[in-house]
């Protein structure tokens, strides 16, 4: 996709959300962790427990388990290619593109707007590029680093509201989980833009992974400038991680009490 300013058109589904899904465990919960259905249930915004807000409750239970999440095949929500099914889905839940805009608490706001009464964005011409490149940069990653083409949306093991659909999908030689995140620019990146390094850690929490390769193509009045895309490795980082789950955690409060 490209870097200008993308939100997804989601319809808005919140009335309609079952006060029990986001607390359901997916099947790859890791059992060493001792996370029960229970760990993602909510008692309210502003609730204290041992003094401790609900949402830092909720990012000390994941700092427990996180880092040890696999299974990401059992948690396939949806496929892009149903199109519906995969909106609706989306709409029910925080994904990499929603956490993506969660720089800063300010942000929650506008982020629990848009969940709630949908984006008027609709695509422009940059995003159209994007999606007809998308396919040929995903054939040169897995040409290049063996990370195949992916368009699922995935839920997180700890949190079924906690949503990724990475552009790839792969494993190093050790078995290790390895994705990829794929876009396209007028204008290059000297380095990797806060907002899609947001992005890539979101969707590292979500299926399990260490590395992704952050892929991007480069081009001029919609003409690609070189042969191959550029790329470099992001490494997970746990930390940044956790300060994600829990904004995303007070949009999802937020549009509890809204409904």
């Amino acid at each position: 996709m490209d870097n200008r300013g993308v939100t997804i058109v989601q319809p808005t589904l919140w009335g309609d959300l079952d006060d029990g899904w986001e607390a359901q465990p997916g099947s790859g919960t890791s059992a060493a962790s001792g996370t029960s259905a229970a760990s993602g249930t909510s008692s309210g915004p502003g609730t204290s427990t041992g003094g401790r807000s609900t949402g830092a409750v909720r990012a000390a239970r994941a700092h427990d388990t996180f880092t040890a999440l696999r299974g990401h095949t059992e948690r396939i929500v949806a496929h892009s290619s149903d199109r519906v099914a995969w909106l609706r889905a989306r709409a029910m839940g925080i994904t990499a593109t929603d956490v993506a805009r969660l720089a800063s608490l300010r942000a929650v706001d506008a982020v629990v707007a848009d969940k709630r009464y949908g984006s008027r964005f609709a695509g422009n011409v940059y995003t159209e590029h994007g999606k007809e490149r998308e396919p040929v940069i995903a054939s040169w990653v897995a040409a290049t680093h063996g990370i195949q083409p992916s368009a699922h949306l995935f839920h997180a093991a700890t949190n079924r509201a906690h949503l990724a659909t990475p552009d790839g999908v792969g494993l190093d030689r050790d078995g290790r989980l390895l994705l990829a995140e794929i876009k396209t620019t007028a204008n290059g990146f000297t380095r990797v833009p806060r907002h899609y390094m947001r992005q890539v850690w979101w969707q590292q929490y979500v299926l399990g992974a260490d590395r992704t390769l952050f892929v991007w193509e480069k081009h001029d009045d919609f003409v690609p400038v070189a042969d191959e895309p550029e790329c470099r490795w992001i490494d997970r980082d746990d930390d940044a991680i956790r300060g994600l789950i829990a904004l995303a955690d007070l949009v999802l409060d937020r549009l509890r009490d809204a409904r």
